[in-house]
């Protein structure tokens, strides 16, 4: 038996991509764990911006929502919307946005917003589309952290909230999208990449004690797996020790996330 979750080892493995220096604009729940985690080990000086305007906020907890007050008190610059949007955004200014998603294609394409239905009688309406379709539209590359399941990684999305290769190779560039789009889709399972040909999502490592046909099993399109297929390293001791630090506050507890063990 592993000693960590399946969704630690996705937190982990999505934290892992972050840089340290660069400029992200992070979705809340998944997301902004998987940020805060980066930025408390490996990436000191990340760039965490969020969409209520906050430009490298530092929080010592996981903040609840975009307006947590946690996010003003630390940022270093508090910006309006509008500015957050058409000066830092959509002129191409932030790095990387990390997504999460209720439904994903072969193509990257996210839902956000209804489910099953048509838009105006949906037979599940959620939250929407926030920011997400300008995150994905602009940002320099995507990153979408997802749990992989039939009803998520669905054979085609009920809604696009936010594009990611369209229909296939040509269509970010004939929508005129500024950013290249999702780089990486980290799972519970594994990582997909876009094919450079055909854009389509490729599995193309697994978490440690997960299986080829346990990711096939879990998507509903005929998954696409890399012929050089690898298996990720698993969480260290101190990212399980600053994550789960950095869970704990969730519910009221501080926790230590800024002093994780050596």
């Amino acid at each position: 038996m592993a000693d960590w979750t399946a969704d630690e080892m996705m937190t982990v493995a999505a934290a892992r991509q972050l840089r340290d220096g660069v400029a992200c604009f992070v979705g809340i729940g998944l997301p902004s764990t998987a940020a805060n985690l980066a930025r408390a080990t490996h990436a000191p000086n990340l760039v965490l911006i969020y969409e209520s305007g906050c430009l490298g906020a530092k929080p010592d907890r996981l903040p609840l929502s975009i307006g947590d007050g946690i996010l003003a008190d630390t940022a270093d610059a508090v910006v309006s919307v509008p500015e957050v949007f058409n000066y830092w955004l959509q002129p191409g200014r932030i790095d990387v946005g990390f997504l999460g998603a209720a439904q994903l294609d072969r193509y990257g394409n996210i839902n956000t917003t209804v489910v099953g239905g048509d838009y105006d009688a949906p037979k599940v309406r959620l939250p929407g589309a926030g920011g997400a379709p300008e995150i994905a539209a602009s940002c320099g590359e995507v990153v979408v952290i997802v749990r992989q399941n039939p009803r998520t990684f669905t054979e085609r999305v009920d809604f696009v909230t936010s594009v990611g290769y369209g229909s296939g190779p040509g269509e970010r560039e004939r929508l005129g999208l500024r950013g290249e789009g999702p780089r990486l889709v980290i799972t519970d399972l594994g990582v997909l990449e876009p094919d450079p040909v055909t854009c389509e999502l490729t599995l193309t490592r697994l978490h440690p004690g997960v299986t080829p046909e346990q990711a096939r099993a879990a998507t509903a399109w005929d998954l696409a797996v890399a012929e050089r297929l690898t298996t990720g390293e698993p969480p260290t001791a101190r990212e399980l020790a600053v994550l789960r630090a950095l869970e704990a506050t969730k519910h009221g507890g501080r926790g230590e996330p800024r002093r994780p063990p050596a």
